[in-house]
């Protein structure tokens, strides 16, 4: 993922409002807002809880100090969703750098990567990556739902513009908001991954919307490559699962108050 995560990039600092490429005085009204989807609209499932998951997949039961130690190793190694690694071994390297174009390349990464780490339960790798294709391995943020519906109420269109390498559509749906989002430009159903301006105009068309009149809402630097497209963007600071993450600014730029 992404996010799925969208492909994960390191965790940042950030005010939030010192990363508005806010619309100047002159700039048309929002009509759409585009928004990242992993550490934008949702979270990866909490890491201990990760590994404790897939492990009882794999009938499996670990005592909670172990599940904790292994998940800081995991972590390191690679997790969809999570920190990039600190080292892809070279067996990976195409995987890895086809890892958001196409589904069989993301699972094999983040399975290729979860096997460096010896674990003794056979299975396991797998049962790590299946956590991300499904909505309890995900936690919404707390704002998700709630700005979403007020910008439909608004009449502002919504797309999901995410680096992934699987469908997010199930898990959008198994949490109700649905009918919140009109469009989803996927990186390896697009063809493209952001920074490059080519998925946000893809957005965009999907919307029947001029660049100008959107605006882009993620959590990484390449979501700010939105700009090259000749969108707003909002970028907002890195936040855990469950924690708020400023998510309702959106509002204050997209709805007339």
């Amino acid at each position: 993922m992404h996010d799925v995560p969208d492909h994960a990039e390191p965790p940042h600092a950030s005010s939030g409002a010192d990363d508005v490429v806010r619309p100047s005085t002159s700039r048309r009204p929002v009509e759409a807002v585009l928004f990242d989807f992993h550490g934008t609209l949702a979270q990866v499932e909490e890491p201990r809880e990760w590994v404790l998951a897939a492990a009882a997949a794999c009938g499996v039961e670990l005592d909670r100090v172990r599940a904790t130690a292994l998940a800081d190793r995991l972590l390191t190694a690679g997790r969809a969703g999570g920190p990039l690694p600190t080292r892809v071994p070279p067996r990976l390297a195409e995987l890895w750098a086809d890892r958001d174009l196409y589904p069989h390349a993301h699972r094999g990464a983040y399975t290729g990567l979860a096997e460096t780490v010896d674990v003794g339960i056979e299975g396991f790798a797998d049962a790590l990556y299946e956590r991300v294709l499904v909505p309890d391995g995900w936690v919404p943020y707390p704002d998700t739902e709630a700005v979403l519906r007020t910008l439909r109420g608004a009449g502002v269109k919504v797309a999901v513009v995410s680096n992934i390498g699987f469908d997010i559509r199930p898990l959008v749906d198994a949490w109700g908001l649905a009918e919140l989002i009109d469009a989803y430009a996927l990186s390896y159903e697009v063809g493209r991954c952001k920074p490059d301006p080519g998925i946000f105009l893809r957005a965009c068309g999907m919307l029947g919307v001029d660049p100008e009149r959107a605006l882009m809402v993620g959590d990484t630097p390449a979501d700010a490559g939105a700009v090259g497209a000749g969108c707003a963007v909002l970028v907002l600071p890195c936040a855990d699962a469950g924690r708020p993450n400023g998510l309702g600014a959106v509002l204050d730029l997209a709805v007339p108050s």
